[in-house]
């Protein structure tokens, strides 16, 4: 009778935990290891939360600085990645706090404003865009669309569905409950997908009328 062998990986311990060791014991040399890491993805984060460059670079720089400052308040009950984009997605909010003059952006003011607008039956899409856009011009496309989300159902888009953070970490991140995150992913998909299908039905008419002349 064939044993049962261990699951590979079962009980090892997370790198991140090491490096975190590390840092703490004086090795600064294994904080530009987490950095050199993670500087891709928070940088894309903050970038899809602010919709601006120089922005998203200073977020991921603050971002960086406020965890190796706070470096003693993490617990490791989560991944150091997850604790680090919780922080970077604070910073990139108060950015556009600062950028709108004071009216607050949370991440429930969405919920309350976009709650009715939410369509319950999104056309498909005629003719399929993947027929007619290069792959280009449709990340073009796609990127400019996730720019018209409103920020709550962006964040939850980006870390879920662009990040490929699991529920459970987009709610640890944002401090949402697993429901609030399932709920707003949904949203955030379905506003996408009609955004999406407007912006292909202006284009296939404004094709259409261009070519009558």
């Amino acid at each position: 009778m064939a044993t049962i062998q261990p699951i590979a990986g079962e009980n090892e311990q997370h790198p991140d935990v090491a490096l975190v060791a590390r840092v703490r014991g004086g090795d600064v040399a294994a904080y530009d290891e987490l950095v050199r890491k993670y500087e891709r993805q928070v940088f894309r984060i903050a970038q899809h939360i602010t919709q601006n460059r120089e922005d998203a670079e200073d977020v991921m720089q603050d971002a960086f600085l406020k965890a190796y400052e706070k470096l003693d308040q993490f617990q490791g009950n989560s991944k150091f990645y997850t604790w680090l984009v919780r922080i970077a997605v604070n910073e990139s909010l108060m950015r556009l706090r600062k950028r709108r003059t004071g009216k607050l952006v949370s991440l429930d003011e969405d919920v309350e404003t976009e709650e009715g607008s939410v369509p319950r039956d999104v056309a498909d899409w005629d003719p399929n865009p993947e027929q007619q856009y290069s792959q280009a011009e449709l990340a073009e496309i796609l990127r400019k669309t996730i720019q018209g989300l409103p920020p709550g159902f962006r964040v939850v888009f980006t870390l879920r569905d662009v990040e490929g953070l699991s529920t459970e970490e987009t709610a640890e991140t944002l401090g949402l409950s697993i429901p609030a995150v399932k709920s707003r992913l949904l949203r955030a998909r379905l506003q996408l997908r009609e955004r999406l299908t407007r912006y292909f039905r202006r284009r296939k008419a404004s094709k259409k009328v261009g070519g009558s002349k």
